[in-house]
């Protein structure tokens, strides 16, 4: 390998075939470079779709009530129902697989709006009661001041948490929201916690223009009673959710008088399950990744190994000559060999910096707008790249293996006679 004289020949022979050379490495660069421009982009478009998921616990599931469409026990189908306070004791009572269950409404119902003012300034927010617990589940990033706690929930204080966005619109710009006051369908909240939205996108914005209130003082302030709009329910550590799913199901339909059969009165959505199957669609892409990747680069491997077997032939009095000399069939496989690795070295090394590179790139574009939607973040993990380019290495050997084999098999003589 540090024998002067094999690394004169190599360059000699490049220099001789200068186009030949560049065409054949340029199929190597072109794989590697492919590879590492679709793992980055599988990457970024895996670290935006599950970004959507930060912020929430992934063995969570959501319930709500829907019209039933069976009659059972007396009752038509058709019929609405509400969850209760006396629900949510249920649960945690009879569910010891539940971590967290929390009861949660929001005015105006699912993706409602509400006035909500200070002064002479109005915005048009969501607002929900919530409980402590909640936190866990969705966890916000806490500008100033703090969430609520079990005494607010207790004593029903009438206090308020509330996104960037409403600051923005309620206050001036440099004024301190923490213990103002806001106005909320007519009854005042203080405000006691400024948070801003863990999420991106959509999503994102959506929590930013949010009032949290304690899920009690909820009830008596909006004159809900004992109403529970859905719950956002957790497992414990290692039990699937779908177990806490279906035991919560099966327990409020119980205590509704729903038929077991039906499928539609509770409304159920599934964080963990759906977590599962994007994971597993990722997995998917990288595995078609891989093999489109790895294949491409075989690919210019393989064009390699042929160029190796046009030098072989073109230097075949060269190599009877060495033999003549005494140069063991080892020493000429090995300088085959070595040739071959050095060009596939050199082009996988320039396809891989040159990808890394232009992710690079995208990625401080991109840096402009940090919660830029599905795409986030395009990177390639330093171990997999190495590991990409050891596999171009090996196989650069490889690829000079068979040529180097068939140029120790012709008889010194018959080398020495052969034309060139």
């Amino acid at each position: 390998m540090f024998d002067q004289d094999n690394w004169q020949e190599i360059f000699s022979t490049i220099k001789k075939n200068k186009l030949r050379t560049t065409l054949t490495a340029f199929g190597v660069f072109w794989g590697i470079f492919m590879l590492v421009i679709m793992l980055g982009s599988g990457n970024g478009l895996r670290n935006g779709v599950v970004g959507g998921f930060d912020g929430f616990a992934t063995n969570s599931f959501f319930c709500w009530t829907q019209r039933t469409t069976k009659a059972f026990e007396g009752f038509q189908p058709g019929r609405r129902f509400n969850y209760t306070n006396e629900d949510t004791e249920a649960i945690k009572n009879s569910i010891p697989e539940a971590e967290y269950v929390c009861a949660r409404n929001q005015l105006g119902g699912f993706r409602g709006g509400n006035n909500v003012t200070r002064g002479v300034k109005t915005g048009n927010f969501s607002v929900f009661g919530d409980s402590p617990d909640f936190q866990k589940i969705q966890p916000l990033k806490h500008l100033q001041g703090r969430f609520i706690n079990e005494l607010d929930i207790k004593q029903k204080r009438k206090i308020a948490v509330i996104g960037n966005r409403v600051k923005e619109i309620l206050f001036e710009n440099n004024e301190d929201p923490i213990g103002q006051y806001i106005r909320i369908n007519g009854v005042y909240f203080q405000v006691v916690g400024l948070f801003r939205s863990g999420q991106a996108g959509g999503q994102g914005q959506q929590e930013a223009e949010t009032v949290y209130v304690p899920f009690t003082t909820f009830q008596t302030a909006f004159n809900y009673g004992n109403v529970v709009g859905w719950y956002s329910i957790t497992s414990k550590k290692n039990i699937p959710v779908e177990i806490v799913e279906n035991k919560v199901i099966e327990l409020l339909k119980q205590r509704h008088h729903i038929a077991p059969e039906d499928l539609q009165a509770v409304g159920h959505w599934n964080m963990g399950k759906e977590f599962g199957k994007i994971s597993g669609l990722f997995n998917g892409i990288d595995l078609l990744v891989w093999i489109v990747g790895i294949g491409t680069l075989f690919a210019g491997v393989i064009g390699v190994s042929n160029i190796m077997l046009i030098v072989v032939k073109e230097r075949t009095k060269e190599i009877g000559i060495k033999r003549a000399l005494g140069a063991t069939p080892w020493k000429i496989i090995g300088q085959i060999i070595l040739e071959s690795v050095f060009l596939t070295t050199i082009a996988g090394y320039l396809g891989l910096v040159i990808g890394i590179g232009i992710l690079e790139l995208v990625n401080t574009l991109m840096g402009v707008n940090p919660d830029g939607g599905m795409f986030k973040n395009p990177e390639v993990d330093l171990n997999v790249a190495l590991t990409a380019l050891s596999i171009l290495i090996v196989s650069g050997a490889l690829a000079g293996f068979i040529p180097a084999r068939r140029a120790v098999q012709v008889k010194p003589i018959e080398a020495l006679r052969a034309d060139g």
